[in-house]
């Protein structure tokens, strides 16, 4: 069937050619047709081969730091501890070392341990905290995280960083606190238990009262509460558990009560009528923080919870009002038409000459009888829409402000559940976007629509529960912040507090210079209710106070001495009052901003108290400088008389490997404990399909956690994610974190398992370390102290400095490149002789760079470090019981500036001679190399290590030219202007054979280099897009400096020959 088909096929299709009329081509045409189609199937063939190989590695996964195919090289065993240990029991380290290092292996069992032994306490050493240290005290207060929520890349970060601190200064020998806590969370914890009811039992809070939920509230919180704690533990966090608050616990609530109370008794806590950020969904106000403000570049469908359509947004109406006794009409542009029902005026710039002559005038409402003036301000843009802005004193802030210097009445229109109150009988009861549209529609059959212009805006969105912020006038609780932001400022300016990094300190002085009062209050039952109540005096002779009358608010720790306090305020007897306490809770950040004091007591005077505040640092993520930190400074600097720390370090934001902000819709947020412990992509995808997204946002995020994480996500322990997160701690830069680093920092972990193994083997298990005395130490020995001084130098100044990026970079290159590259590589053929004098003092050295080595790595490795440091031999009776109670390292005298110059030589010397073995493929044979020096200094520093060069460079033999040439036969590569490194390649390669292999190369490239030529000499090559000409003229310039290094080449093989 197949070929007749291709015969009826080609039979038709010359027939078609003959009926066309048209001559045959020529050969010649034809030729040139068959090669022009060759020479494109050929670029197809090329374009699919590229692809396929495209889809291969990402199907296989790769390493985006080396480039290498991860499949194999990411597939480790994994070996577990077994033994039977139990919790607060010390590990079982007589056991031999397992081959390789597994994360699984080493993080068991000692954390338990550690706690057991209170080395996380402060009375750790004295017994109690009171008791002077040396060194002084140095106290964390953790960034509290939210009672309900789950670990976190941002949560890891500060894990990471605030315990590298503490433990660092743990081994200074200060006297350290990390206190731990978690908060309650107002908003995110009542909606989840709210989400939980509903899903469970289909019932709301409101359906089972305040008292039940709050039931269901403490019993969620009891269940789930501890889970952050445990995976914070995972991460090595060295915290005092036993000093962990919450912020409802009761210690916190006398707190927050006793702060509310005295700030309201000084009147810089008020009660008052003005615009909050409302969210109709929680139907409560809520902070600045929680709303996202998300730009539309122009008209924008988006969903809104409780409507089955998408909302329009992003657009500009523009719609007239009649100007009274007059013909004429205004013309005004809003982005939010629904808000019109609440119009009070318009107002106009007092410089706009368009509209002079409306002064004193007034416009009339089309739906309701109401007449608004046209006033003059200048907070009017005479630039946008038409200079006439619509004002709606209650549901806009700048309105507002407006409204109150014009003293305009405050229309509500919208209430807090989003429907249209009954100000327009047309419209009342509609949701506020159904009502948009009905506006819009009454107004064109009223005639008073112009247009709807396409309008760049910022929609405010609440991001607990996605609903569309809008702005209510609401009684709420206020919070004077003038007079606390002017010392908060000046605690910076006189450096009683620091920022580091200090480009935040500009931010600081702004925002606290343009400080408003804070709006404490939230509509919700999960949080601290507030302690105030609500007067009524049953006497005709007093007048009914307002809800919003401040005045008629006592704020009391009871009903008992709120009664009193009111009774005296009011001079009646306290059978006449009733009291009604506030249904309203505080805002979550009223108490977070008492956490440095609140925690250890306060208002009673506790030795912790007296101990530990002030605090010495406050770290925590440069996003809440404002919302937690300043208002930290406020209330510590109002109520203590001092400020709260006396620094502030801010570190970066977490964001993905290609700089994308972590999102769920986007399958890049990245758990700790899936880094840690590993996961596959199908349970990657299944942890996607378990939450809280829509299908559409489901299938998008799978996708991107096939992109990013083709394999899933390998094993790398919490020791490679610390390291990491440190590494990427670039002062005020945001982190792009990419897992493929920390499986590099894995193969860290790997190597110095591997190093410490070969150094305890020839240190052996009866090794006594001896008396620091290296003066007939070699010169390698006295090399890599000095390089162990030169890294303990560089970790304790950025340790102190908070320079983390330079404290992980020094223990790297110490252990990596100077200990296990160089200095162990040197040890080797010491160990295969018997000098045994110079082997005692490599065994003593050897000791040094374990012991301090490890002491240096564990605040940032804390597992494993205490690991193998548990293992070396022969420590004293009184020595710590743990690494992490040992001193660090500091002070060291060995730095050897001349030595280290010299070694640095010699190195450049071995990777030359490597680099040249690697070039000529002789990697697998030893050569004899010869060093050509200029200058007799240079000629006895390589004498003097003429082994390390031989042993690092894998040669037979070295020798030290000062005069003369190097025999012919070797391969010549340049060091410096006084030093000239020859490889001798004669009798080892196949002359002839690399000719010929070269010289094929050789031909291949001429015949690339021709076709790129004669395709730029072309006629119509300026007609290329510069792009191409770009590229191809790159390829030229590649093939060119291919051809010069072939033919330099060539001449060395000639010249063996």
């Amino acid at each position: 069937m197949e070929s007749d088909t291709s015969h009826d096929t080609s039979t038709a299709a010359a027939n078609a050619n003959d009926q066309t009329g048209k001559k045959e081509k020529s050969a010649a045409q034809l030729k040139k047709e068959a090669e022009k189609e060759a020479k494109k199937k050929a670029k197809l063939e090329k374009f699919a081969k590229k692809k396929q190989k495209q889809e291969a590695v990402a199907k296989q996964g790769s390493d985006s730091k080396n480039n290498a195919k991860p499949s194999k090289k990411r597939e480790v065993s994994k070996v577990s501890y077994d033994s039977d240990t139990k919790p607060g029991e010390k590990k079982d380290i007589s056991r031999p070392l397992p081959d390789s290092y597994s994360p699984a292996y080493v993080e068991a069992a000692w954390y338990t341990w550690w706690m057991k032994e209170g080395l996380f306490k402060p009375e750790y050493n004295t017994g109690d905290v009171t008791t002077p240290v040396p060194a002084g005290n140095f106290m964390i207060c953790i960034p509290p995280p939210n009672v309900t929520g789950s670990l976190h890349l941002g949560h890891a970060l500060m894990c990471s960083v605030e315990d590298c601190i503490i433990r660092w200064r743990r081994m200074k020998g200060q006297r350290t606190l990390w206190n731990p806590g978690c908060d309650h969370a107002g908003i995110a914890t009542q909606v989840v238990v709210e989400k939980k009811l509903w899903r469970e039992r289909q019932v709301t809070r409101h359906d089972i009262g305040r008292e039940q939920f709050l039931e269901e509230v403490w019993k969620y919180k009891h269940e789930k509460g501890g889970r952050i704690y445990e995976q914070i533990k995972c991460l090595g966090a060295s915290a005092d558990w036993d000093r962990a608050f919450f912020s409802m616990d009761e210690n916190c609530c006398r707190a927050v009560k006793e702060a509310f109370i005295r700030l309201h008794d000084e009147g810089i806590i008020y009660r008052n009528l003005r615009l909050v950020n409302w969210s109709c969904i929680l139907r409560s106000a809520i902070a600045d923080i929680e709303v996202d403000k998300v730009e539309l570049t122009g008209r924008t469908l988006l969903n809104v919870p409780g409507y089955d359509e998408k909302v329009e947004f992003g657009v500009l109406v523009l719609f007239a009002y009649p100007v009274e006794d007059s013909d004429e009409k205004l013309i005004v542009a809003t982005t939010r038409i629904e808000t019109m029902l609440g119009d009070t005026a318009v107002a106009v710039h007092p410089k706009d000459e368009r509209y002079n002559h409306l002064r004193g005038k007034y416009v009339l409402h089309p739906f309701c009888d109401r007449r608004m003036p046209i006033v003059f301000d200048d907070f009017v843009e005479m630039s946008f829409g038409t200079g006439a802005v619509k004002i709606t004193p209650a549901h806009d802030q700048n309105d507002y402000e407006c409204g109150l210097r014009h003293n305009l009445p405050f229309v509500e229109t919208i209430d807090e559940n989003g429907m249209i109150t009954d100000v327009c009988a047309q419209f009342k009861g509609m949701k506020r976007f159904e009502a948009r549209k009905a506006v819009l529609e009454a107004l064109k059959d009223k005639g008073l629509y112009i247009e709807t212009k396409e309008n760049p805006m910022i929609v405010p969105i609440c991001s607990r529960s996605k609903d569309i912020i809008e702005p209510l006038l609401k009684p709420q609780w206020y919070c004077k912040c003038d007079d606390m932001a002017a010392n908060a400022a000046k605690a910076v300016k006189d450096g009683r507090i620091k920022i580091i990094p200090n480009m935040f300190e500009k931010t600081w002085f702004q925002w606290l210079d343009n400080i408003r009062d804070w709006c404490i209050s939230r509509q919700l039952w999960w949080g601290h209710r507030i302690p105030a109540y609500f007067v009524t005096i049953d006497d005709p002779e007093v007048a009914k106070g307002s809800d919003a009358d401040n005045h008629f608010w006592i704020s009391a720790h009871d009903e008992d001495e709120a009664l009193n306090k009111a009774a005296n305020r009011f001079n009646c007897s306290k059978e006449k009052i009733t009291l009604k306490q506030d249904e309203d809770v505080l805002d979550t950040w009223f108490s977070a901003a008492l956490f440095p004091f609140a925690i250890f007591g306060w208002p009673n005077e506790t030795i912790d108290l007296k101990t530990f505040y002030p605090g010495s640092l406050l770290e925590t993520g440069h996003d809440i400088l404002f919302f937690w930190v300043a208002r930290m400074v406020f209330f510590g600097m109002k109520l203590m008389g001092d400020v709260p720390f006396k620094e502030i370090y801010l570190h970066a934001i977490v964001r993905d490997a290609h700089g994308r902000k972590m999102s769920k819709s986007l399958g890049n947020i990245i758990d700790p404990l899936d880094v840690i412990s590993g996961i596959g992509l199908e349970e990657l995808h299944e942890q996607l399909r378990n939450s809280n997204l829509d299908k559409k946002e489901i299938a998008k995020a799978i996708q991107g956690q096939k992109d990013d994480f083709p394999q899933g996500i390998p094993e790398c322990g919490a020791d490679a994610l610390r390291f990491t997160l440190l590494a990427y701690s670039s002062q005020g830069r945001d982190i792009n974190l990419d897992v493929g680093r920390t499986w590099g920092y894995r193969k860290f972990c790997n190597k110095i398992w591997n190093a410490t193994k070969f150094a305890l083997s020839v240190i052996g298990d009866n090794f006594v370390p001896s008396s620091q005395d290296f003066t007939k130490a070699s010169l390698i020995d006295q090399w890599i102290l000095s390089r162990l001084s030169a890294a303990v130098d560089t970790c304790n100044t950025n340790f102190d400095t908070y320079m983390f990026q330079d404290v992980t970079t020094a223990i790297y290159n110490f252990w990596w490149y100077d200990l296990c590259d160089v200095y162990i590589e040197c040890l080797k053929p010491v160990f295969q002789e018997s000098n045994e004098e110079m082997q005692s003092i490599a065994r003593n050295v050897l000791y040094i760079c374990l012991d301090y080595g490890l002491r240096l790595l564990h605040p940032c490795m804390p597992f494993v470090t205490e690991e193998l440091w548990q293992r070396l031999p022969s420590k004293p009776k009184d020595s710590p019981p743990s690494i992490s109670v040992t001193r660090y390292p500091e002070n060291f005298t060995w730095r050897n500036t001349g030595i280290e110059d010299d070694v640095a030589l010699w190195q450049d010397i071995a990777r030359t001679v490597r680099s040249i073995r690697t070039e000529y493929q002789t990697n697998k044979t030893k050569t004899e190399i010869f060093v050509k020096c200029t200058n007799e200094e240079i000629a006895s520093v390589v004498s003097r290590y003429r082994q390390e060069i031989v042993t690092l460079s894998y040669s037979s033999n070295l020798t030290v030219i000062t005069s003369g040439n190097a025999p012919p036969g070797c391969a010549i590569s340049t060091v410096s202007d006084k030093c000239e490194v020859h490889v001798m390649l004669r009798g080892i390669i196949d002359v002839q054979k690399e000719l010929s292999k070269l010289s094929l190369k050789q031909t291949k490239l001429s015949e690339q280099l021709q076709r790129l030529r004669d395709s730029t000499q072309s006629e119509n090559y300026d007609k290329v897009p510069e792009n191409v000409k770009a590229l191809n003229a790159e390829k030229i310039s590649q093939i060119q400096t291919e051809m010069q290094k072939l033919e330099k080449a060539i001449e060395v093989f000639k010249i063996i020959e």
